[in-house]
């Protein structure tokens, strides 16, 4: 039986309902939660096209970790953005939201409904709301700030953007550097920037979005058991093959979650248990960040999914994407 067919008609009226704006579906919340399930049997209903809002589920070469959508799923609905970008590659926010508006345009162009699904807030917002319109910065700025040490740079920062300073830990490096070279580079403070955004489309489109917040418990669970499945996977052989290339240990693919586990593994720094036993700590530890994250920081309005998502609840819960939720 496919997972639509329990879902409520209601759905898929609302979806189509005649607006001037076309639609777009947004469902998100933390790892684990069942967004990608939600997802595609939402996508399967309507004939909508599911885009990726996920940082690391972009990249290829980590389907495993990042729990990337297996090749039946991609038979059973269309699917953009996923494994598109080479792990020696980082993406940032603003060039994730570019893609991701490209590809949103396209579906709109075809007469289909794109279905957002993803648990990276930075990706989602700047899509939606825009991004600070930030000069590049000058090279030479950025080389002097970043072979600086973090006690210079932090009085340099208390100097010229205290404001700055004083909201920022002083362990911060990054954050202190970012918001040192920009003030150093363009003249004005990071907050000044941050001020104006560009590029957003939230005003563009009938936004219908669903946040899944189920009981910690339940999601806690599920993260250690997705880990514990992800071994058997095949992610030991995944995350060889990225130590194989001898990446830069600072890309974001090497920070991923199960990536510094198992590369201290492979490299005989602990048991294969201990490589577990922290990836899975620390998959409960992002889930529970996103959790907060996506508690409050989207708008009150935008409803709230808060029981476990089993397949027996697939319906109730894209209920609340109908006109009322």
């Amino acid at each position: 039986m496919s997972l639509s067919s329990s879902l409520p008609a209601a759905i898929n009226v609302a979806i189509a309902m005649p607006s001037p704006k076309p639609p777009l579906v947004l469902i998100a919340g933390p790892t684990a939660s069942g967004k990608s399930a939600l997802a595609l049997a939402l996508a399967q209903q309507i004939e909508g096209v599911i885009v990726n809002g996920d940082s690391a589920q972009i990249y290829r070469d980590l389907k495993v970790l990042s729990a990337a959508p297996t090749d039946e799923e991609r038979i059973q609905a269309k699917h953009r953005l996923y494994g598109v970008q080479d792990v020696a590659l980082p993406c940032s926010a603003a060039e994730w939201a570019g893609l991701a508006r490209h590809e949103i345009t396209a579906i709109h162009a075809n007469g289909r409904t794109p279905v957002l699904v993803g648990g990276t807030g930075l990706y989602l917002r700047t899509l939606l709301d825009g991004i600070a319109p930030v000069p590049a910065i000058d090279p030479g700025v950025r080389d002097r700030v970043h072979s600086a040490a973090l006690a210079d740079n932090r009085s340099k920062l208390e100097a010229l953007d205290p404001q700055a300073a004083a909201r920022i830990k002083p362990a911060d490096g990054a954050r202190i550097n970012r918001a040192l070279e920009v003030i150093l580079s363009s003249g004005r403070t990071l907050a000044e920037w941050q001020k104006q955004r560009e590029g957003g489309i939230a005003d563009a489109v009938m936004l219908r979005p669903l946040i899944l917040l189920p009981p910690r418990k339940w999601l806690y669970q599920r993260c250690d058991e997705r880990f514990a499945r992800m071994i058997e996977q095949g992610a030991v052989t995944e995350v060889e093959a990225l130590l194989a290339r001898r990446l830069n240990p600072n890309l974001p693919v090497m920070r991923a979650i199960g990536v510094r586990e198992l590369s201290a593994y492979l490299l005989g720094q602990c048991s294969l248990d201990a490589a577990v036993a922290g990836g899975q700590q620390a998959t409960r530890r992002y889930a529970k960040r996103q959790y907060t994250w996506f508690a409050h920081q989207p708008p009150p309005e935008w409803p709230r999914f808060r029981e476990a998502l089993d397949i027996g609840r697939l319906g109730e819960a894209l209920a609340l994407l109908g006109p009322e939720g």
